[in-house]
């Protein structure tokens, strides 16, 4: 009989708990419950309502003791750089904040102004954007929060969650590495760029790897659940990290993008690459499995059309995805562009009005019709990823192909294709559920029932069929784009 396994994947707009059925060749999946997650406002702040995640991770393990069959361990991934405070008896002190929030604007520059770019660099390995872990913890230095006074321990989100499962604390490798105060050549915390900010060092918990027994769900919880104390085998608790691992892919010469609400795009490395030339183009060192780093660079994504379409929303035009794509595909090409990683598209807000904004900026016709705003929006990602793959062909010497494409963007087939044209490479795209199968395959690993990350990648290949996309014979016309796009990047004027 195949083997169970349970995986609770959280984004910023959903958590899904799905069950993984593995006979040692091929895993399938089966969602057992899905849940919100979106960040709740409250008096100009912007709080993750973690709390509610656990009793909804409570309804998704009951939900597997419904379903019958036993369940070999449960593991939990979330996004990266948040964080919970504990006190000295274990205690939450306050919901943990969105990255999102705005307490962190300024907070980089004045940081910066007392230590260099190049020494948290060479100490990190990790690029540099204001919603990192470090400058979070900063800003709570800089407005003398009594949390930060009282904390005894930090854990990231899912550590957290995994802690309320367990009682045990640690943090896990891939997350660990967000934080930007995580050395990878020491593999360790860097202590030093604690002191140097005065933060406190002891909040620093322990670091896990991958696959690690944390130990077995609580008797309390167990019991609330119908479940036996089955172990908690923690994944790699960055969900891209756990995409990452199910990347379908042969060798070490291939690109990937994690494409959802956000674009994360980059290659694997045996080794952390805090060249100049990687911090002159902002580079960032993730871990991954097996000891892996994610060289990447992250780009806001799916993020922009998923802020497009709430906003109508809230006005009364509600569209699916599935209409905004078509809409985009029926919309003339080579319109308007933006720069998607532009600051103005970070917080929560009317993106097709600040799209606008962009254009008008720039000497550009702003797009008027939904399909020309969601057009504009995904050939302006496609052209960024080209801009990163040749970025990140030029730092590591080599070329990168295919690239691919994994996680819960690839359903939008439109900006599959767009990125292939764009690039001029062909496109690898799939599993959808790439962050669930690397969550549940990572546990196998922890369990045994694997040995190696191309085991994993092996069963991702014999499980999920990927569908290709090859360059279409319009590329003088994506280069004439992509020249004009080049303008509108910082510093980035081609030849």
């Amino acid at each position: 009989m195949p083997r169970q396994l349970l995986a609770f994947d959280l984004g910023a707009e959903s958590g899904r708990a799905i069950l993984g059925q593995f006979d040692d060749n091929r895993l399938e999946l089966r969602q057992l419950h899905r849940f919100a997650t979106g960040a709740t406002a409250v008096l100009g702040r912007l709080y993750w309502d973690v709390l509610r995640f656990f009793d909804e991770i409570q309804t998704g393990l009951s939900a597997a003791a419904a379903d019958g069959g036993d369940l070999g361990s449960v593991g939990i991934d979330t996004w990266g750089v948040d964080y919970g405070l504990l006190d000295a008896d274990g205690a939450l002190l306050d919901n943990p904040r969105n990255y999102r929030d705005p307490r962190t604007e300024g907070v980089m520059e004045r940081g910066l102004a007392r230590v260099q770019r190049q020494q948290i660099f060479a100490a990190t390995g990790l690029q540099f954007m204001p919603i990192n872990t470090l400058w979070q913890l900063l800003s709570m230095r800089e407005t003398e929060s009594p949390q930060l006074t009282a904390a005894q321990q930090l854990l990231m989100i899912p550590d957290l969650l995994h802690y309320f499962l367990t009682g045990e604390r640690a943090c896990e490798f891939t997350n660990a590495t967000t934080t930007q105060f995580y050395d990878p050549r020491q593999r360790r915390w860097s202590t030093e760029l604690f002191d140097a900010f005065d933060l406190p060092p002891r909040i620093l918990p322990d670091i896990i790897q991958p696959g690690t027994r944390l130990g077995a769900i609580r008797p309390e919880v167990a019991a609330n659940c119908g479940l036996p104390r089955i172990p908690v085998v923690v994944p790699a608790t960055h969900d891209t990290g756990s995409a990452v691992a199910a990347i379908p892919a042969h060798g070490g010469d291939f690109a990937y993008i994690s494409s959802g609400t956000w674009s994360l795009m980059g290659a694997e490395l045996q080794e952390p690459n805090v060249s100049d030339a990687a911090l002159r183009y902002n580079f960032t060192n993730e871990g991954g499995v097996g000891g892996t780093y994610r060289f990447l660079k992250n780009i806001m994504g799916l993020w922009l059309v998923q802020e497009t379409r709430r906003t109508w929303q809230s006005q009364g035009r509600d569209r699916s995805y599935a209409e905004l794509t078509e809409a985009a595909r029926q919309a003339p090409a080579f319109g308007a562009l933006i720069d998607p990683d532009d600051g103005r598209f970070m917080p929560p807000g009317d993106m097709a009005a600040r799209v606008q904004e962009f254009c008008l900026e720039t000497g550009q016709s702003p797009p008027q019709s939904e399909g020309a705003v969601i057009r504009c929006i995904l050939e302006s990602l496609a052209l960024k990823y080209r801009w990163v793959l040749e970025r990140l062909e030029e730092v590591l010497g080599r070329r990168l192909e295919p690239i691919h494409i994994v996680g819960g963007g690839i359903q939008n087939k439109l900006l599959c294709q767009l990125t292939a044209d764009a690039a001029g490479r062909q496109v690898v795209a799939g599993p959808a559920e790439a962050t669930a199968a690397g969550n549940l395959l990572v546990q196998a690993l922890g369990l045994g029932w694997l040995d190696s990350v191309e085991d994993i990648r092996e069963v991702v290949r014999t499980s999920f069929a990927p569908r290709c996309y090859d360059p279409a014979h319009d590329g003088e016309r994506w280069e004439q784009a992509y020249r004009r796009f080049c303008r509108f990047l910082p510093g980035e004027i081609p030849d």
